[in-house]
């Protein structure tokens, strides 16, 4: 599949969340959502990440934004996750893939000389109307929320 782009109508999903419900994008059609992937619930650098837009949560919601986050996790350990961190916006889980194919996040990765299939960090900004307004790929956590939020700003 190619690779989305900048402009391009982001891919409609339906994704179960740790609080029990599903959540689709078309049913968040009409504010700016950040849609984060990462690669593990309750790893250092996921963990990291969550408690940087958790901290700004306040701030991306003066622009109506709303924040989800996306792994391969079972909704049990997204739960699990969200209760230890205290972090206060959704979390879906993708079990099947298919959310994170379509953005093009699933990918082929090697660590140690081993090559496995796993989650390319990566933010997806969509506007108003369903867009990619904006994307980071291979995200570094360090300070990328903020960038987010400056982004998500300016649409």
């Amino acid at each position: 599949m190619a690779q989305l782009e900048e402009g391009d109508l982001a891919p409609d999903f339906d994704l179960p969340s740790d609080e029990g419900t599903a959540i689709s994008l078309a049913g968040l059609k009409g504010k700016p959502i950040v849609l984060y992937f990462y690669p593990k619930a309750d790893t250092s650098g996921c963990t990291k990440e969550a408690q940087e837009f958790n901290g700004l949560l306040q701030d991306f919601s003066k622009l109506d934004c709303t924040i989800l986050g996306v792994s391969p996790d079972p909704v049990k350990a997204l739960a699990r996750f969200k209760s230890k961190y205290g972090l206060t916006f959704p979390l879906v889980g993708d079990e099947t893939h298919d959310t994170l194919n379509a953005y093009g996040v699933w990918t082929q990765k090697s660590m140690y000389g081993r090559s496995y299939m796993g989650v390319e960090r990566s933010t997806f900004l969509i506007d108003k109307r369903g867009r990619v307004a904006k994307l980071w790929r291979k995200v570094k956590v360090e300070g990328h929320a903020k960038d987010v939020l400056g982004a998500a700003g300016k649409i």
